[in-house]
């Protein structure tokens, strides 16, 4: 009998290896993009961006703003106001930036649960959330500080143009943030949760006091708000890398892929029904794009800061879902000084069918009418890849 190379250790559980089918599907019930949209109301609303975690904000309306077509992805009902009713009359939501460790990174901007704060609150305040050369520009700038939150305190809120600026030490950067002073210090106050975004008209932004607008909470401790980020990240992901979770879920293979991945424990493909939904660009399940091309095989990309010559799929391409399966992208644009959502052409990745085009052409006009529009589709049929 062969002795046990270090006895007394437990061998460990063989990993469990997923389909890549099961995988597409865990992922997209994961982001409620299965058929259970057709169950929830416009009061949901809170549920499911707890349940996502975040609704991306980019209050770009090319074709419409981020955070409202995503939530009306999960939500058919939905009002054009219902997300900006939830933030600045109902307080059920709140505009928030996430410390820089988050896994979205660049779109850590989003609207969030109020719910969330207790847990939102010390992610913010911790050293780590701030690069430290931005911390470095913070603390060097406390005379700055004082004076836009006084400023606030006096007379806020405030629009973003009101509020003086009154930089001790510039912003300094290769990109186009430099002499943006005002706006990066109310960033990173909003990270750390002491100013807020109270309401939008269009991109420009009105600031408040958080300790005034927002509820009070008792936040929790810094180690539980770390746990429950990687545990509510994980659920909204069905499956994601190891990188950010550290151990919540449980480790997993996806038949295909390298290495190891994370699964939510209650994350199941069992009973999936699909449907068709035509996504925003920042919606959250194609967000990690090296899952996305892993899994789905599917090539994708946001072109609206890429020069028009090099454009594949459009300025603003809405990618189509079917089912478990990405099929295609919707070149489209909101013509609202003619009252049209207009569609220049269909890029498919399939062979489509008669059940699929119909489904696209109804999902864009629920995202017509939803914004008060009409949806104009081209004369001519739209064309495969």
């Amino acid at each position: 009998m062969r002795r046990a190379l270090y006895p007394g250790r437990m061998p460990s559980a063989p990993v469990r290896t997923l389909s890549r089918e099961e995988a597409r599907r865990i992922a997209v019930r994961a982001q409620l993009l299965d058929a259970g949209d057709r169950e929830r109301e416009a009061g949901d609303l809170s549920d499911v961006v707890a349940a996502l975690t975040m609704l991306p904000l980019n209050p770009t309306d090319i074709v419409c703003p981020s955070a409202e077509h995503i939530a009306l992805t999960r939500i058919r009902g939905l009002g054009a106001d219902d997300v900006r009713r939830a933030i600045e009359v109902e307080q059920t939501l709140v505009e928030h930036l996430g410390p820089r460790q988050h896994p979205m990174e660049a779109w850590a901007i989003g609207v969030r649960a109020m719910r969330d704060l207790p847990w939102l609150a010390p992610l913010g305040r911790d050293p780590d959330a701030l690069h430290p050369s931005t911390l470095a520009w913070l603390e060097a700038n406390a005379g700055f500080r004082e004076r836009v939150l006084e400023q606030l305190r006096q007379d806020g809120p405030l629009p973003q143009a009101d509020i003086l600026d009154t930089v001790d030490v510039p912003w300094r950067s290769s990109g186009w943030n430099t002499g943006r002073d005002v706006a990066m210090l109310l960033e990173l106050l909003q990270i750390r949760g002491e100013a807020v975004v109270v309401e939008r008209l269009g991109q420009a932004r009105a600031w408040g006091l958080a300790e005034r607008v927002l509820p009070p909470v008792e936040p929790v401790a810094l180690e539980e708000a770390r746990r429950t980020w990687r545990e509510r990240w994980l659920r909204a992901c069905g499956f994601a890398r190891p990188k950010h979770l550290g151990d919540a879920g449980e480790p997993v293979r996806v038949e295909g892929l390298s290495g190891t991945w994370r699964l939510d424990p209650a994350a199941t493909a069992e009973g999936f029904v699909g449907r068709v939904a035509v996504l925003a660009p920042l919606d959250r399940l194609i967000a990690g794009r090296r899952r996305m091309e892993a899994l789905w095989g599917f090539e994708y990309a946001l072109e609206q800061y890429t020069p028009p010559a090099k454009r594949r799929w459009g300025v603003h391409a809405l990618p189509v879902l079917d089912g478990d399966r990405l099929v295609g992208k919707v070149d489209a644009r909101a013509e609202r000084d003619r009252g049209l959502l207009r569609v220049a052409t269909i890029h498919w990745d399939v062979d489509a069918d008669a059940r699929l085009v119909d489904a696209v052409r109804d999902e864009l006009d629920v995202l017509a009418a939803f914004q008060g529009l009409r949806l104009a589709m081209p004369e001519r049929r739209s064309h495969p890849r």
